[in-house]
């Protein structure tokens, strides 16, 4: 136990854990849904943290492809967390508020982040222009996924129709095939679209981490985020109501970075050491787990909880998803990134976030 405390604290994030039982504190004290929301919030961050080193840690022991295959299975795990908690507490809208954030987030922040800061430092950066157009195909096709069931349900009566429902379990059980598919390929190749080795990551000391540490830190890491994620997800409502805030702003911006954040920062630092290729792929496999792995999965799981979830998107966060797909693609079409490129990327987010914002909180 005294070598996992160990290990825990070796994380920079680690004061943050601190968060939890203040949230938890906070909740019981009823210091306001503002604060309760904020603090676990913070505490998520730590948590996904936690998660991400145990797996890497476990990958060490694995080798690099069973090792691409636990970052698919967990790399998004703290927000698959939030997203079953809130679709359990009923708010579906908010569900797929994060999943599109998600995307929208890795495509513009994540790789605008990676490119002004990673071309700022070694000026124009190069990557594979073939790759890069293979993940826009794969990326483009698993947007077209989610848009699909959106435009035909118009003309199948209502969204929580049987035939609407019909049509997103069919399209989930299709989006998981190709996901399964894209999993078995990586056993083949050395370089999957869908997931991406942890050993390319920026070395991390993980001396000390035998598996049983490895085991025991990712399961109290991801009880951490499910009492987190419990709190946040009660709060979202209150805060709503005290604030003004859209669900929407929530869902689309806050959220998918409180999930993703340790994943962020992963794909800004191999920027920076000039492995522009690398970043791309952390941003965009992540983009494909979330549209192919995680939002199918919370088709199914929805039905289990009682609280059946469609993949119906409204228009405006269809056209958030196009502006992404088609930004990011006409971005690395040539194969290479400089600092203007990603200033760009950044420039989309935070029109698309300003816009969200200003939505009113009845919408």
């Amino acid at each position: 136990m005294r070598d996992i405390l160990r290990l825990l604290v070796k994380n920079r994030l680690s004061i943050l854990v601190l968060a939890l039982p203040l949230a938890i504190l906070g909740e019981v004290l009823q210091w306001g849904a503002v604060w309760v929301f904020v603090l676990s919030a913070v505490a998520v961050i730590p948590m996904a943290g936690y998660i991400g080193e145990a797996t890497e840690a476990l990958a060490g022991y694995t080798g690099p492809k069973i090792g691409g295959l636990l970052n698919a299975t967990l790399g998004n795990a703290a927000e698959l967390i939030i997203t079953i908690v809130a679709i359990r507490a009923g708010l579906l809208d908010l569900v797929k508020a994060s999943i599109t954030g998600s995307i929208l987030g890795n495509l513009l922040l994540v790789m605008g982040f990676s490119m002004v800061l990673g071309g700022s430092r070694h000026g124009i950066q190069k990557f594979d222009r073939q790759q890069a157009s293979n993940h826009t195909v794969l990326l483009t096709l698993a947007v077209l996924a989610l848009v699909i069931p959106s435009l035909f349900s118009h003309s199948m009566g209502s969204v929580g129709g049987v035939k609407v429902e019909a049509l997103s379990l069919g399209v989930a059980v299709v989006m998981i095939v190709l996901y399964v598919l894209g999993l078995v390929y990586s056993l083949g190749v050395a370089r999957s679209p869908i997931t991406y080795a942890p050993a390319k990551r920026p070395e991390k000391n993980h001396e000390g981490w035998s598996v049983s540490a490895a085991i025991v830190v990712l399961a109290i890491a991801t009880l951490g985020v499910v009492v987190a994620s419990e709190i946040l997800v009660d709060a979202v409502e209150l805060v709503v109501a005290d604030i003004g805030l859209s669900e929407f702003f929530l869902g689309i911006i806050l959220i998918p970075i409180i999930g993703n954040v340790a994943e962020h920062i992963v794909a800004v630092q191999v920027a920076m050491r000039n492995e522009m290729e690398l970043s791309m792929e952390v941003a965009i496999s992540s983009s494909l787990q979330i549209a192919l792995f995680v939002a199918p999965l919370l088709v199914f799981v929805s039905l289990w909880l009682g609280n059946p979830l469609t993949l119906v998107f409204n228009q405006l966060e269809l056209t958030a998803l196009g502006s992404a797909v088609i930004v990011s693609a006409l971005v690395s079409a040539d194969g290479e990134s400089n600092w203007l490129e990603g200033a760009a990327l950044i420039a989309v987010y935070l029109i698309l976030a300003i816009a969200f914002f200003l939505l009113p909180a009845a919408l």
